[in-house]
């Protein structure tokens, strides 16, 4: 039943999508349809084990060595479909794979059978007096040096097993705080679940509800169907129009910059031509009176004559250099320029800009009969959506909820009822592997307190058979732990091998294969769990296995939170492309909207007066003008020297002369230059600088006139003519990609619900959470590494209890009490043999009552 449930979610999920198709790329109209309503999923499936992972890395390690090999994917694909052993060599190879289990599992078992049977023997030869059974002890020179020894290594092998006995209750400790915080992580996930199933018909209410979206954006483009097709018109046209009228402004421009570069080289000429002529005449009147000073006798004197006579030859540089009254006047230029300034081209170009600007205007006026046919794209708009309503309305969506709610609820309970006698289990697996870990305690405290009582009370004065009781506890308690380990190893071993056989196998045939999904590629072999099907998956959800679903594409897709649309490839179990497929409703829509018919030839660019007023300008002669002779003359300064540099050399030599007359005159001479030269000569040369500017920009603008406006008339008519020739082709155009536009948005509105299904409707993390719980975590990393790593321990330190058994024996006869000694008549004598004193020798004290104060180290005989 939850099974069917199930399916009938994820058909009424992918109901609302089709086969994937390529993602249409529509112009410029972007529609924001939001984001679908999500809630955030609380299970994080991952287990951070804390300082305990040591151990586990170090038993993965110890399992690798154990098991090097390879996950065997074909051995596990026959076992599963009941063929192995079918094939030669199977055995070998599933052998050859668990070879490492093998051997240590028969060590194991060795353990088990041979050690309670070694102590059997151990205990019988003991009661005979024999194998160290007898109160005897030799005395050797180097006793104390193998009482250390033996000391040493016995304290060593019960600290490794100390260490041991800790990590396996480390271990079983770590799995009982697991399992009492699982309930928590079980919680967590059948909320997830529950949101999972809670969201869906919240998503897709919303993925319904966003194509109002797309509709009222087709209507309110439809509404505005002039508006839009004009300024789209507009703009394709505008790419020719604009830059020929831009052109003809300019070109307006340059006529009114030219008249006024006509005046002001009209007027500088005239202004110059004036000018240097009183230049001329001042200059001359200066040159005659400092003559007629240098004329004068004091300039006879020795000390003068020379400085006048520089001042005498230097007279000729008083005269104007430029000679403006030859150049030829522009008043026929200026004249014709003003002839073509009395149409204003500016404002004849203001109207073909004004009528360009009209054409949004013209296309509402000419398109009003698409207007007529909005109601009923409407109309078919509104039947799209209805038709989408009424379909999500006819599934059974709340029942298939209901269901599942019903189903994951009774789980749930299930869960939260059987909980308690999970725990109750655990504790009675926790007290036993606690009872096995106190067998280890109870030995070691024995060879703990063996070590401490022998140590502490060992007399190296006293002679074995007068030892004291401490040091005779200490070896008791040591023979005490002996016997328990004998008694107890067998348990403990057959405990390691059989936690050591399991864990270790569903380590490396469960965990390792599940965390890199080689465990689903073997899931996924084709006719493995079922004859019939190549895939299985595919066969339970679609009833057609040959469709390609797989358990590791389906987790993978989960894993990353994908729809659950995507990850079953719900498209093999209900296709809907006819439901989506709105080509049926946009080809009416297109149609109403292709036969729209716009004229444009109302649009003058340029008439043909303004036409004929940019050729007389061409005409007009300013290519005529004589630049080279303009150019030539203001290139000139206004006169020979500069008359303040010789004002001021003049007044210099003025210094040389002696005091006087003379001096005084040529000073005031040179103060008459200097006033020429500010008040004649400054306004001169900005007369020429202005004349200079005015000169160029009528060169620079005559360059080339006539091409330059036969250019500015060619693209006026090419644009012109586009608008009244090829506007129909730009226009139809621009109403295919208008068109386009109003389909683009329902093509968006699918494509973004494809997206949507596939991405974030119904994501299945819950799913893949659910799996990861079960698998990676509560399997794996609660119990086999807990499980594992509680062999591990409790198996080095049944291991150890070996060599502890031993050492210990070995020691014990350090400790105890014995009932004979050797006898010596000296210290370096030999013992005696005489039958009094006992067989071979022995002194019996508890017969004799005879002290022997005589010691020496000995080593226990078996």
């Amino acid at each position: 039943m939850a099974v069917e449930l199930c399916l009938l979610l994820l058909l009424f999920c992918g109901s609302t999508i089709s086969e994937v198709q390529p993602i249409y790329k529509p112009p410029p109209g972007t529609l924001d349809f939001g984001f679908v309503p999500s809630k955030t999923y609380d299970t994080g499936a991952y287990h951070e084990p804390g300082s305990i992972g040591i151990l586990f890395k170090i038993v993965h390690a110890f399992l690798y060595l154990v098991q090097p090999n390879s996950f065997p994917q074909d051995l596990i694909r026959k076992v599963a479909q009941q063929q192995l052993g079918k094939t030669q060599g199977d055995y070998q190879k599933a052998i050859y794979y668990e070879i490492g289990f093998i051997v240590s599992a028969a060590l194991g078992l060795l353990f088990i059978l041979l050690l309670p049977l070694v102590g059997l023997c151990f205990c019988m030869c003991r009661c005979c007096d024999n194998c160290g059974g007898e109160m005897h002890q030799r005395q050797k020179k180097n006793a104390d040096c193998q009482r250390s020894c033996f000391a040493t290594f016995l304290f060593v092998a019960s600290l490794i097993i100390s260490v041991g006995v800790l990590c396996a209750y480390a271990a079983n400790q770590h799995l009982t705080n697991q399992v009492r915080g699982a309930k928590k992580l079980v919680n967590s996930n059948f909320k997830d679940l529950k949101i999972f199933l809670n969201d869906t018909p919240a998503q897709i209410d919303y993925l319904v509800s966003q194509y109002n979206t797309a509709k009222d954006k087709a209507l309110s483009d439809l509404n505005n169907v002039g508006p839009v097709l004009g300024t789209r018109v507009q703009e394709q046209l505008g790419k020719e129009v604009r830059p020929a009228l831009d052109a003809a402004l300019t070109m307006a421009g340059a006529i009114r910059e030219t008249k006024e570069a006509l005046e002001n080289v009209s007027v500088s000429v005239e202004v110059l031509q004036e000018g240097t002529e009183r230049l001329h005449a001042n200059l001359t009147d200066v040159k005659t009176h400092l003559s007629n000073t240098l004329n004068d006798s004091a300039c006879n004197a020795a000390q003068a004559a020379s400085t006048c006579n520089i001042i005498r030859n230097s007279l000729s540089q008083l005269n104007i250099n430029a000679n403006f009254s030859g150049l030829p006047g522009v008043s026929s230029q200026l004249a014709k320029v003003n002839d073509v300034l009395k149409i204003d081209l500016s404002s004849l170009v203001q109207k073909g800009y004004a009528a360009f600007n009209d054409t949004p205007d013209l296309v509402v006026n000419q398109t009003r009969n698409i207007l007529s046919a909005v109601p009923y794209i409407k109309s078919v708009l509104e039947s799209i959506g209805s038709n989408i309503t009424t379909f999500t309305k006819a599934l059974p969506v709340q029942k298939i909820l209901d269901d599942l709610m019903v189903y994951l609820t009774q789980s749930e309970a299930y869960v939260q009822d059987y909980f308690p006698l999970v725990e109750q289990y655990d504790f009675y697996r926790w007290l036993g592997c606690l009872i096995l870990c106190c067998m280890v305690v109870l030995i070691l405290v024995f060879y703990y307190l063996g070590l401490l009582c022998g140590t502490c009370g060992y007399d190296k004065h006293a002679s074995p058979t007068t030892r004291g009781c401490i040091s005779n506890t200490g070896g008791n308690f040591l023979m005490a732990g002996v016997g328990f380990s004998f008694l107890f190893s067998w348990v403990l071993m057959t405990v390691v091998v059989l936690t050591f056989v399991t864990g270790g196998n569903v380590e490396k045939l469960v965990c390792e294969p599940f965390e890199d999904k080689n465990l689903f590629k073997v899931l996924d072999t084709p006719y493995l769990l079922n004859q019939q099907w190549k895939n299985y998956l595919a066969g339970i959800l679609f009833k057609n296995p040959n469709v390609n679903l797989t358990f590791e594409k389906v987790y993978s897709d989960c894993k990353e939170n994908k729809g659950i649309y995507t990850s079953l490839h719900l498209e093999y179990l209900f296709n809907i492309n006819e439901f989506l497929n709105i080509s049926m409703y946009t080809e009416d829509v297109a149609l109403k909207i292709e036969h729209i018919q716009i004229n444009l030839s109302k649009i003058i660019l340029l008439d043909e007066i303004g036409k004929e007023n940019l050729l007389n300008f061409s005409s007009s002669g300013i290519d005529g003008i004589d630049f080279s002779a303009y150019l030539t003359e203001i290139n000139k300064s206004v006169t020979k020297v500069d008359l303040l540099s010789f004002a001021n050399d003049l007044e210099a030599r003025a210094d040389q002369l002696p005091k006087g007359a003379l001096e005084n005159a040529l000073k005031g001479h040179a103060n008459s230059i200097r006033m020429i030269h500010n008040q004649q000569v400054v306004p001169l040369e900005q007369a020429m600088s202005t004349l200079n500017q005015s000169i160029r920009l009528l060169k620079k603008t005559s360059s080339e006139l006539m091409v330059k406006v036969k250019n500015v008339i060619s693209a006026v008519n090419a644009a012109q003519f586009l608008i009244n020739n090829n506007a129909s082709q730009v226009i139809v155009q621009e109403t295919k990609k208008y068109m386009d536009t109003i389909v683009g948005y329902f093509e968006q509105y699918t494509e973004w619900v494809k997206e949507s299904i596939a991405m974030e409707v119904a994501a299945c993390k819950p799913i893949a959470n659910v799996i990861d719980t079960a698998v990676d975590i509560f399997l794996c990393s609660y119990i086999t590494d807990s499980v594992n790593t509680f062999w591990f321990g409790l198996g080095g330190s049944s291991m150890f209890l070996i060599p502890a058994i031993i050492f210990a024996v070995k020691l014990s006869k350090y400790y105890r009490r014995m009932d004979t000694e050797d006898v010596y008549d000296d210290v370096e004598t030999i013992p005696m043999k005489t039958t009094e004193n006992g067989n071979n020798g022995y002194h019996k004290e508890h017969l004799y009552g005879i002290h022997n104060p005589v010691f020496t180290s000995s080593v226990e005989q078996w």
